[in-house]
């Protein structure tokens, strides 16, 4: 995939964790301001890790896992889908076509199908993380995109989603996680749950208040998904917050946690939004956060 600004990435980038199967999954690109990305981070700081266009949005992948767990075969998160408006695309860059999107092309060049996937786990209900769970059938109606799929998401952050108040009705977009409740397909979660052999969530609130990473486990290794406590590369500095995170301090708490487990247990950090680096592990000898090797 190539654009203004956006560099090819492959479609599809695999490791092992511990013996765990794991697949980055490249589901498209997006663009999106550069100010809100990087909140209080002064522009000249920001813009030479990240260039802005001439709308002063940056591009952000949306890459979501992939992960062959010993009794399931786990999705997370699912991209911005194909139902959204031209001016939506338009205004957010979405660059994610394929059959039906790049997602989907994603999974089978990873070795399976769509209908393959078992469970669904959902870090937060954002419409570049979850557009994707659902599908416009003929009727134009919103359908599940994995109907024989259980959705996974802390039971807050739905409730929160519901809400609806003028600071985060933009970013929750109903079509496309009430089709999955009302066809009973969530298993909702509270704090910390194993999903399946092998993987788990826990909450990593600051971006919204129910904000969950996951992590892949196997063989005395540890893999981390991080999501929007830390979408970039760019954003491990710890004060490095986007403007988009509803509780900043909050962040900022969770990502000291995190780094300090990451640097003892050596973990394999994973990115969703930075459009280069697809993953990689904490420098133990850099003075402050950094990527001793990253894949991507």
């Amino acid at each position: 995939m190539s654009g203004l600004g956006v560099p090819d990435r492959p479609l599809v980038q695999s490791t092992e964790v511990g013996g765990v199967r794991i697949h980055a999954l490249d589901a498209g690109t997006v663009r999106l301001d550069g100010g809100a990305m990087f909140g209080v981070v002064p522009k000249p700081l920001w813009e030479r890790r990240i260039p802005a266009d001439e709308r002063n949005r940056i591009p952000l992948a949306l890459r979501c896992l992939l992960v062959e767990a010993p009794d399931a075969l786990v999705l997370v998160d699912a991209g911005v889908g194909a139902k959204e408006s031209e001016r939506f695309r338009d205004l957010y860059g979405v660059e994610n076509e394929g059959a039906p999107t790049r997602l989907e092309d994603a999974i089978r060049r990873a070795g399976f199908q769509p209908d393959d996937i078992d469970i669904v786990v959902c870090t937060h209900l954002h419409f570049d993380h979850v557009g994707g769970l659902t599908v416009l059938d003929e009727n134009g109606v919103a359908r599940p995109a994995f109907p024989r799929a259980r959705h996974v998401v802390q039971r807050g952050e739905f409730e929160f989603a519901h809400r609806r108040n003028e600071r985060i009705r933009a970013s929750y977009v109903p079509w496309n996680f009430d089709p999955v409740a009302e066809a009973g397909l969530f298993d909702f979660v509270e704090g910390e749950a194993l999903v399946t052999a092998g993987v788990r969530v826990a909450p990593t609130p600051g971006h919204t208040p129910h904000h969950q990473s996951v992590w892949i486990e196997g063989g005395g290794r540890t893999a981390c998904y991080l999501a929007d406590v830390c979408p970039t590369t760019a954003h491990l500095p710890l004060p490095w917050i986007m403007g988009y995170d509803l509780e900043p301090l909050v962040t900022l708490e969770s990502k000291r946690a995190l780094w300090q487990r990451a640097l003892d247990e050596d973990w394999l950090l994973i990115f969703e939004h930075d459009p280069r680096v697809a993953w990689g592990s904490l420098d133990p000898d850099a003075d402050r956060p950094a990527l001793r090797a990253a894949g991507g």
